[in-house]
């Protein structure tokens, strides 16, 4: 899982779908869908130390998963993420 640090998507937290050389590919289950991910230099990304295996994974299930972090501040994510 990765948060996005700029863009029109900063602060919100992605999957990493994919890389491609300096890039990643994102996905969130709902603008961004697994089959149709975007592509976002790996310098505009940030991890967030939790980790979501995608194989078999559906974007209702993923947008699921996400819901928690992209509620929450990025100072909170940081502290759970490190606790666990």
């Amino acid at each position: 899982m990765v948060r996005a640090l700029a863009g029109r998507e900063k602060d919100r937290c992605f999957v990493a779908a994919a890389v491609d050389g300096g890039f990643v590919y994102l996905a969130d289950g709902k603008e961004r869908k697994l089959s149709r991910p975007k592509k976002k230099s790996m310098k505009h990304i940030s991890p967030v130390g939790a980790y979501i295996v995608t194989e078999g994974l559906t974007d209702r299930k993923l947008r699921g998963l996400l819901r928690g972090y992209n509620d929450r501040g990025k100072e909170e994510v940081r502290c759970q993420t490190e606790n666990e």
